[in-house]
């Protein structure tokens, strides 16, 4: 499988009568930020999900750093952010990443280091030990964002990472997620409706009513359109898609 990080065939996934996944095929390489977009139900989410075996597929099959998912040794090399908040909020902020960075058998050594290293990144060294239930919902998701990023995983999965954060921090987490895929070579898989963050990407999907309809670089998708912006390569592709 060479240097492809995820590889994904065939997906497909329906609850009901209604199909939110329809034949998904897709790879990433290492040392990418690959950039999904698309509307709210679009299958973006049961996509995520599936990569790291929270839901499973009707049809197809995922492979993550060349093994078939879910497998929980695979688990601990991937950071992952859900589109929802999963803390511990009658603990800190710190206590929660020591719980998860524990969860990753890392030594009490590594869980100083790292636990300082994601908490200035996301700005909440001074605010470690408040208790997650008097965090606004803000600082939450940059919680959430430490937490998959704690254990130094080589694979980032990151459902709507930026929701709720101020454009500063944004700014300084995307140069950070820049900076870990071409100095440390992670594989980097993110979720937004911002398109100046799909600008930033190396590599766009667009999924609309479970199905990719445009994949490619920013520019490439432009060109491809003959447009300036991918707000209009969306428009563009989703009619070629009926």
């Amino acid at each position: 499988m060479n240097n492809q990080t995820i590889i994904a065939n065939g997906l497909s996934k329906a609850y009901g009568d209604k199909i939110v996944l329809n034949n998904i095929d897709f790879a990433t390489e290492q040392g990418r930020i690959y950039g999904m977009i698309g509307p709210s139900g679009s299958g973006k989410t049961t996509f995520i999900k599936m990569l790291v075996g929270m839901e499973k597929p009707d049809t197809g099959s995922v492979h993550v750093l060349n093994t078939p998912m879910p497998n929980l040794e695979v688990l601990q090399r991937i950071g992952y952010m859900a589109q929802s908040d999963a803390l511990y909020p009658t603990l800190t902020g710190k206590e929660n990443l020591q719980f998860f960075a524990s969860l990753f058998k890392l030594n009490k050594h590594e869980q100083k280091e790292r636990i300082a290293y994601v908490a200035k990144l996301v700005n909440l060294t001074d605010d470690l030990h408040k208790k997650v239930t008097n965090y606004s919902g803000g600082m939450k998701r940059r919680l959430s964002l430490a937490i998959a990023l704690v254990q130094n995983p080589e694979v980032l999965i990151l459902d709507e990472p930026t929701v709720g954060i101020d454009p500063a921090l944004r700014f300084q987490l995307w140069e950070e997620l820049i900076r870990l895929k071409e100095e440390e070579r992670k594989t980097i898989l993110i979720t937004t409706h911002v398109m100046d963050e799909a600008n930033r990407c190396d590599f766009v999907s667009m999924l609309r009513g479970g199905s990719i309809i445009a994949h490619g670089s920013p520019q490439a998708l432009k060109d491809q359109f003959d447009v300036e912006t991918l707000d209009e390569v969306f428009l563009h592709a989703g009619r070629t898609s009926i």
